[in-house]
């Protein structure tokens, strides 16, 4: 079978292991959603058709800049505004917009979570309370407890920034795609890093967080991780023996970021 579309991140729902989809557009329109797990242990062939559209605007590009964007869309959208990257940035709590009142509005005076994940290690984050699990699926992330519940995102982010000097906040995506890692006690580990919060921020704890465990579709693990590009490598092909994250493994240990394809134009056999 050969599926053609403009690539999106993977949707992805928690059972007793991640069940993931391929989301393929017609440039801006949802066409096709692709069952990923049942391809594990096939063959899969996936090539690039040398066509990238901005996943904003629909209009053809040559670089993406951020997630499938052009670099206008990059600049001006909002769903690439400086407070997705550095949420204490965000000022809608206060009714100042940084590029959009409305979406701002929607998605940011929202409740979100400040929490700790278990990805390559240990690491601090923040996410709307609507994107769990989605968000610790999409870093890979093994194990995750919530710490605090926040009205809005500044919040949240000023708590991310307190234990920024204790935990790490990003993903070392080759060590968390090289196994499941050391299972830890993350309630004891919640209850050791709340105590290095400001006590204005403690308001927000969340005392009655559960941790969740998360399992991911894998045959095998690489030993070595190759990372692959469609734009160096327009075609891919080899046994899918295990999805992690937003990322497909391959039976010769390469690697691909789905989400960081988002908008190119692909072929998908199987």
């Amino acid at each position: 079978m050969k599926l053609t579309g403009n690539i999106r991140k993977m949707k992805s729902a928690l059972t007793d292991l991640v069940q993931y989809q391929l989301p393929l557009y017609d440039i801006l329109e949802p066409n096709l959603y692709i069952p990923l797990n049942e391809l594990i242990g096939q063959n899969i062939r996936l090539t690039f058709e040398n066509a990238i559209h901005c996943v904003v605007t629909g209009k053809k590009i040559n670089k993406v800049f951020g997630e499938g964007m052009s670099y206008d869309a990059f600049m001006n959208s909002p769903e690439a505004s400086p407070s997705i990257i550095r949420p204490e940035l965000s000022r809608i709590h206060e009714g100042i917009a940084l590029r959009d009142y409305d979406w701002e509005m929607a998605h940011h005076m929202q409740p979100h979570y400040a929490y700790i994940s278990n990805t390559s290690g240990l690491k601090v984050g923040v996410t709307r309370t609507t994107q769990v699990p989605t968000r610790w699926i999409d870093q890979g992330a093994s194990q995750a407890i919530v710490i605090a519940e926040t009205p809005y995102r500044q919040a949240a982010g000023l708590i991310e920034i307190a234990l920024k000097n204790h935990l790490a906040d990003k993903t070392n995506w080759q060590k968390m795609l090289k196994g499941e890692g050391e299972q830890l006690d993350l309630r004891e580990q919640k209850n050791h890093f709340t105590e290095f919060l400001p006590e204005e921020l403690k308001q927000w704890i969340k005392a009655d967080s559960e941790e969740m465990l998360i399992k991911y579709p894998v045959l095998s693990y690489p030993e070595k991780v190759k990372s692959l590009k469609l734009d160096t490598m327009p075609e891919i092909e080899g046994i899918l023996t295990g999805i992690k994250g937003q990322y497909w493994m391959i039976d010769n240990g390469s690697v691909i970021n789905i989400r960081s394809h988002a908008g190119y134009r692909v072929s998908l056999e199987f």
